[in-house]
Order: structure tokens, then sequence, then C-alpha cells
């Protein structure tokens, strides 16, 4: 797949064409400098042709920091098949960019576009003239904000992609041409990817063991806390199966989230919601914090398969034994996650993590045929009978598997609203003996045999603590 990257020095909309072009707010934009640190890639396609977009960080050599995103973006450029290089249009040419136009276009040839941004009306139009010296034929003066001459840029990126010639065809047209198709290909796509989430609160080490699962230097890694803001998303391939691992921006203290943070923190919840596997990522250096707590019970809330790691266990403060003691007292809701000691920094077990997400995915899909759910009900009331709350006689007339991802079940009684939470808990053990669902939650609910009959609240019985809702 032919690919297409965005560059420039930082706030000349790099990040807003990226937007534009994949017709979505997926990266986050902002008037602050340096907003996006991160390689951030999505499939698109323009016309009928597919390619992968690229969005890099600004330019910015002041501090080692912004050097690393520099120089991820220079690599990101350098492996393109076209680039477009963003300026800002309200600012005089800067050398810096010519420099670096001129080196890349040695390289691209005539598959480099200068993109003069910002240029919202015909009079911010008139210095256009002096971009001149960057020595090319054709500059793409444009206004993301304003959606203002998008279409001949894209219709030159198309063209230079090895598409037919598309004069006739208007930017959205462009954009929308082949949608149906192309969805639908994704739908399946989607399907069969493993959506995972890398969670943890900042400087725990989620960036690092991103690089280290998919073997590349796909996120800056900084001791800088809040280095990623941007979640950064990166599929590999493992068994014959597409893993598609996100890092999302570490969590903050809510007294502690400034700026731009706040929509990280947004796009974090928005990746969970697109997720079935969990990444609790906790530092084995440190005492546990109130606020990993706190994260996990957002993982608890969009109830997904889960597995907990104790990233830098080479610098552990704690024997094995003790750390896994303290996790389970801590995190009662998610008992049934595997624990898993990594470091991420010299690869230590790392590759095990392949075989755990594989497990709890495997566990987080799986049915249980209504057959085998009732014979299991059937011996598990035969061992414990069911209450009678008030004398009055309760009776499962059955169960069943409606959902799965995760495991959802129904028990049809008579008297639905009264069976207590204590004995639900305890037909979920008896599941969970009988089949395996580690690292997967299960939630159960009750229902009446008239299906106008209100269901009662679902409840994810793994323990009595409730899901947060609001944790910032």
């Amino acid at each position: 797949m032919k690919k297409i990257a965005i560059i420039g020095k930082p706030n000349v909309g790099k990040s807003s064409l990226f937007n534009r072009f994949a017709r979505e707010r997926d990266a986050i934009t902002s008037d602050v400098s340096g907003t996006t640190r991160d390689v951030k890639k999505r499939e698109i396609t323009i016309n009928d042709l597919e390619a992968l977009l690229i969005d890099t960080g600004g330019f910015d050599t002041s501090s080692e920091l912004f050097q690393q995103v520099t120089d991820k973006a220079l690599r990101s450029a350098e492996e393109s098949d076209v680039v477009l290089y963003m300026v800002d249009g309200r600012t005089l040419p800067d050398d810096e960019d010519k420099k670096r136009f001129f080196q890349l276009k040695k390289r691209l040839g005539d598959n480099i576009a200068l993109v003069v941004n910002k240029l919202d009306n015909d009079k911010m139009e008139e210095g256009i003239w002096e971009y001149s010296s960057f020595g090319v034929d054709e500059i793409f003066s444009i206004s993301v904000s304003h959606n203002r001459k998008i279409n001949r840029l894209l219709n030159w990126v198309y063209d230079r992609l090895g598409g037919e010639s598309s004069d006739e065809l208007e930017g959205d047209e462009l954009l929308n041409h082949t949608e149906e198709r192309y969805m639908d290909s994704r739908k399946n796509e989607i399907e069969s990817e493993i959506n995972i989430s890398i969670i943890g609160r900042v400087n725990v080490g989620k960036s690092s063991l991103l690089n280290a699962l998919t073997k590349s230097d796909r996120s800056v890694v900084s001791p800088i806390a809040g280095t990623t803001i941007d979640p950064i998303d990166e599929v590999i391939e493992a068994d014959g199966r597409k893993l598609r691992f996100v890092d999302t921006a570490g969590i903050r203290r809510r007294g502690k989230i400034e700026g731009i943070e706040k929509y990280a923190l947004m796009r974090t919840e928005a990746m969970l919601e697109r997720s079935h596997v969990a990444i609790l990522v906790l530092d084995s250096t440190d005492d546990f914090k109130e606020l990993d707590e706190k994260i996990a019970g957002l993982v608890d809330k969009h109830h997904l398969a889960t597995i907990i790691v104790l990233n830098k266990w080479d610098k552990r403060e704690y024997e094995y034994s003790e750390a896994v003691q303290i996790v389970r007292d801590k995190f009662k809701f998610l008992y049934f996650a595997p624990i898993i000691t990594v470091s991420a920094l010299t690869h230590q077990r790392v590759h095990k993590l392949f075989d755990l997400i594989f497990k709890v995915y495997e566990n987080y899909t799986r049915r249980v045929p209504t057959a085998q759910i009732n014979k299991l009900l059937e011996e598990a009331v035969l061992k414990h009978s069911l209450p009678a709350p008030k004398g009055r006689v309760l009776k499962i007339y059955y169960g069943t598997q409606y959902e799965s991802s995760p495991p959802r079940f129904a028990l049809v009684m008579n008297r639905p609203k009264l069976l207590h939470f204590s004995y639900k808990r305890y037909l979920i053990n008896q599941l969970r003996e009988k089949f395996d669902f580690e690292g997967s939650p299960l939630l159960i609910s009750t229902r009446g045999k008239d299906k106008n009959e209100r269901r009662d609240d679902e409840v994810d019985v793994e323990d009595e603590i409730e899901t947060v809702d609001d944790l910032f």
C-alpha cells in the first residue's frame, strides 16, 4: 500500500489536513505547538485507490524530546511515496523549510508538494509568489479550516498515487466515490482484528511496551511525563491474526490534567470503546496508586478482556508473590485478569504477552451452548438451592448466553428482581469452573417469561464494587 506523509513545522495544520483526508476527527488538533509527537497512521481511500495516510510531529530541535519527534517525521517522509510539505502561509518562507524541502525533493522528485496553509481568502493569497523560492512549478495554497482549495490538492495526490485522470471529481466525491465498497471491506478487516489498548498512568512504560511488542520505535519514548498525547496505533500480524495495538495517553490525577491532555483523555475513552483487550500497565518499581485503581475502573467500565502487566520488573520493588497479592487486593474487580511481569526496556517476557492476548480474546468471544448452560444451572441449584426471600419461591426456567465480547448471560425466572446478588455471583463462579473465561468479565441479567416485563439492570457480578463513571 502506498504511503502519503504530511510533514512540516509545528502548528502549520498537519493534523487538521490529516483529519480532513481521513474524514474524521482522529488526530488531536490545537494551537499548542508540538501537540502531535508520534507518527499517526490511517488507511484512506481516494476514489478507487487505497493509501496509508501518515501524520507526523512538527520539525523542532529545541529539546531532546522534540529532536526525536523530528527524526521520526523525516524517516516517515523518506519512506513514503508522496509527501505533503506544509507551511504556514501567514509567515515568510523559512530557510530551514527550504533546506529540508530541497533534500526531500532530490529523492522524491515530483512526488513532493509544497502546501501553503492558512490562506483563508484571496487577499491573504496575494503573497503566495514569495514561496516560488522553493523551486516548485506548482504551489498549493489552501485553508484547511475553511475547506478552501482542498480539491486541487486531492486530485494531485490521486494522480501521484497512480490513479486515472480525476479532474471531473470534486474533493468530497474523491473521498466518497467508493466509500460504500471501502467501508464494507474495512468492516470485514476490522472484524478480523484484535484491538488492544495499552492503558496506565503517566510514565509507567506504555510506549516502551508498544515498541517492544511491535519490535519498532513506533512511539516516542521519554522520561518526560505526558510525552504521548494522541493515541498511537500499530497493526502487526502474529500467528496469522492481525493485532491492532493502541498506545493511549498516560492519565494523571484530575488536578494535574492540563491543556490538550483533556482531549487525550477523551480519545483514550474512545479507544477503549472500540477495544477488545486492555493491557493495564503498572509500575513495579513504585507503590500502586489510587489513580491506578481509577484507571482500572475505566477498563471495568467498558467490560474489556484484561491483562495486568507489571512493567519494569528488572527494577522491581516487591517479590512476585507479594506483588501479586497487592494487585489482587487493590484490583478486586479485575480478579479474573491474568498477571504477567515484564521489562519493556530489556524485552524480558514481552513475547509471552502474545499467547495471553490470544487466550483472553478467545475467552472474551466464547459462546456456550444453551444446553450446556442449562445443565450447569441444574447441577448448581442441586448443590446450592435458590433462596426464598420472605418465603417467596424462586424458579429459574432456563438460562442462555445472548451475547459475547463480553459474554452476557440471561436467566429467565418467575421473579427476576428477587434473585440476590450473591447467588448470581455463585452461578458465575460455577460458569468459570466449568468453562475457561480467564481474562474476560462475565455479565448476568435476569428477566421474566413475559417479553414485555422489564429486565432488571444488567450486573457485572465479579464484585460488589460499583463501576466508576466519572473518574476524572
